[in-house]
């Protein structure tokens, strides 16, 4: 190791000790935090007493080879949480009344023994459709991130309001009004952590015990958990090529008289089948929803993600349900999973419940990451990067759709209906059920979630495949996998 040490001998009256200190140049651990640890260590040790007092610093930083700074910072440090005493003019001693909290002395590291169970590197696991985090303009944020630290700091970083930080909130309501063709002001935007946050506040906020929602089937079941954490019932209403059956959520609506409080949909791009609601089930579920009163909660998950012509407007674009619509959107999907940020569009009054339940829930959101990310937006970074990523994503897709139609054990078990845009294909199964895919694909370490994942009971001869996050090699590569896992199938039709 790369280190220094030294034997510190008995010095002068008020000195009478001696121990060793240990500072590795080459540790990971800074110098600073090293020299805090082991005064911290000697006094726990009993060999640094209450009162005894220690070397200048300059003398300690000539017998560890280290610049003076650090023991200053070092010093300075353990003096602000109770370990050291400063005198002046005499020094600085060991504290008479030592802490009971050992803060400095804490160390986040996790045992052996806690350590969470990993998946095995070999494993490739197929998601339902979430974007290529290794694309995320990591650095950019992370710079806006300082900037907006440091901005906050200046103000105090208290507390805000409980809607989120009303910068994003009208930058937000700028971008989906060009965007998206809505039409609302910041104070009709509700900052979350991520959609999911979104549709539990919304069910926490605006449903009771007995009511009901209506929601698409097969469909997004997180979103059937938001609603009966609420307490509220789901039924479902089915999906066919041209989005949800209205149909029947209009049955639904005169057979529950008056206990149908909302309609949770996903138009753009159908969760989980991908399809896009037709425009003449969009007139008729806006009719439904005036004449019953219902609220529309429709999640645009991936709105900036359309490869071919222009993608719909939101159901939320139309001015005359403005008051029933609860638009719901996610920045996870357009920039990384783990940035927990989404937001709510909806009526004053709306947001007012949801803000209420909002500051009892968690007070307030990540001001620091939502103030950087208003500066990605209203600097354009944002959008170069949905841009990059569209034709990114679009190429990814294209590639996949080829592997399928020109790879015959592919192209004889799994059918799809290429979508216009979004992050994932649904792929219904031929000859062989969803479960016993999953079964062969994990035997050769791939993961897939089967068709039964988006039902409310039963299973689905289907599975989700999303592609964004993979790059063109790797999709190949897992296209060998689901080969060799279809060849037995194929070669006992043959034979």
């Amino acid at each position: 190791m790369g280190g220094s040490r030294t034997n510190i001998s008995t010095g002068p009256a008020g000195r009478p000790w001696r121990f060793d200190l240990a500072l590795d140049n080459g540790a990971s651990v800074p110098r600073q935090t090293q020299l805090s640890r082991a005064i911290i260590q000697e006094i726990q040790r009993g060999r640094l007493l209450p009162g005894a007092t220690l070397p200048g610093s300059r003398t300690l930083a000539a017998q560890l080879e280290v610049n003076r700074k650090v023991v200053v910072a070092a010093v300075g440090e353990l003096v602000a949480q109770g370990w050291l005493e400063a005198l002046p003019a005499r020094g600085t001693r060991v504290a008479l009344n030592l802490p009971t909290l050992a803060v400095a002395d804490a160390e986040g590291r996790r045992s052996v023994g806690s350590a969470p169970a990993q998946r095995r590197a070999a494993v490739v696991a197929v998601s339902d459709g979430v974007p290529d985090a290794r694309i995320a303009p990591v650095d950019q944020l992370a710079r806006a991130q300082r900037r907006a630290l440091r901005a906050l700091t200046r103000t105090g970083l208290g507390y805000g309001d409980a809607a989120g930080d009303p910068v994003l909130r009208d930058v937000l309501a700028g971008f989906v009004n060009h965007a998206r063709g809505l039409s609302c002001s910041s104070e009709e935007v509700v900052l979350t952590r991520g959609s999911q946050g979104a549709l539990s506040l919304f069910a926490l906020a605006m449903l009771e015990p007995g009511d009901v929602v209506a929601a698409e089937h097969p469909g997004y079941a997180p979103a059937w958990r938001a609603f009966r954490l609420a307490r509220a019932e789901v039924v479902h209403v089915p999906v066919d090529a041209e989005g949800l059956r209205t149909d029947e959520l209009e049955a639904h609506a005169r057979r529950l008289k008056g206990r149908l409080k909302a309609v949770y949909v996903t138009p753009h791009h159908q969760y989980p089948t991908t399809v896009a609601m037709s425009a003449e089930r969009r007139m008729h579920l806006r009719r439904i929803c005036e004449s019953h009163r219902l609220y529309i909660v429709e999640d645009d998950y991936d709105y900036e993600y359309h490869f071919e012509g222009a993608p719909l407007l939101p159901l939320s674009a139309t001015k005359d349900l403005s008051s029933r619509c609860v638009y719901i959107a996610s920045l996870s999907k357009l920039i990384a999973p783990a940035l927990r940020l989404g937001y709510i569009i909806a009526d004053r009054s709306v947001v007012a419940r949801l803000s209420s339940v909002r500051e009892l829930l968690d007070r307030q959101g990540d001001v620091v990451l939502e103030r950087a990310v208003a500066e990605l937006i209203e600097d354009g970074e944002v959008q170069r990067h949905a841009r990059r990523a569209r034709q990114l994503y679009r190429e990814r897709r294209d590639h996949l759709l080829e592997q399928l139609a020109t790879r015959p054990p592919l192209c004889a078990a799994l059918a799809c209906d290429p979508p216009g845009g979004g992050l994932a294909l649904w792929l219904r199964l031929r000859g062989v059920t969803a479960e016993e895919l999953v079964r062969r694909a994990h035997a050769r370490d791939l993961t897939l979630t089967p068709g039964s994942a988006h039902a409310a009971d039963g299973s689905l001869p289907a599975f989700r495949f999303g592609f964004a996050a993979h790059t063109t090699e790797e999709l190949s590569a897992i296209c060998d996998t689901l080969e060799a896992c279809l060849e037995p199938e194929s070669g006992a039709k043959r034979r």
